[in-house]
């Protein structure tokens, strides 16, 4: 399949999940997600869900990463839809939160991350047997990620497409994938 047809097939099974179902897949994603190996991260990239699309609850992961973690250091995005491209700032809690004009969380504050970021947790609507992936189209993450050294570790709440037909070539792969069951691992 194209990635037309999985963006709407994908959509779809998403929105058919109840809150439960969401809360329950989320609690799966952290259990795998807490498996990784965090001694070499000292940085780490996550998305805020968007709740309204049903994707994962990556609160969760904050919260584990504060109690188990508490030294890495988590930025979350701020997306530009003018230019397509996102900012990176230091999580300071969900009270320095807003929703933009896209329901989307982002900082309120300036204050803005350039360094070095260890890992990276993508979001996405479903991925193939090759760590390409399927978002919502806008191209954030592959700018964002192009180039990068950093892990780059998808978040997904359904099993593999197969393969994604159609993949651009400025698309970046993942090098992981994180499912509620287990975690996928992608070899150039």
């Amino acid at each position: 399949m194209n990635k037309t047809e999985i963006r709407k097939q994908e959509t779809l099974k998403r929105k058919a999940l109840s809150q439960e179902q969401v809360a329950v897949l989320s609690e799966g994603l952290l259990e795998q997600f807490a498996t990784l190996d965090f001694s070499l991260v000292n940085t780490i990239h996550i998305f805020l869900p968007i709740a309204e699309k049903n994707e994962p609850d990556t609160f969760l992961f904050i919260a584990w990463l504060k109690k188990h973690h508490p030294l890495i250091k988590i930025i979350v995005p701020r997306a530009d839809f003018n230019t397509s491209l996102m900012t990176h700032h230091p999580y300071k809690g969900e009270q320095e939160l807003l929703k933009s004009s896209f329901n989307i969380l982002e900082p309120i504050a300036d204050e803005e991350y350039k360094g070095i970021v260890d890992l990276v947790i993508v979001p996405l609507l479903a991925f193939d047997d090759r760590g390409y992936r399927v978002g919502y189209g806008k191209g954030f993450y592959d700018r964002f990620l192009e180039g990068s050294s950093s892990l780059k570790a998808g978040l997904s709440f359904f099993k593999s497409v197969g393969t994604i037909a159609d993949p651009h070539v400025n698309d970046v792969r993942l090098d992981l994938c994180i499912t509620p069951d287990q975690i996928f691992y992608f070899k150039d």
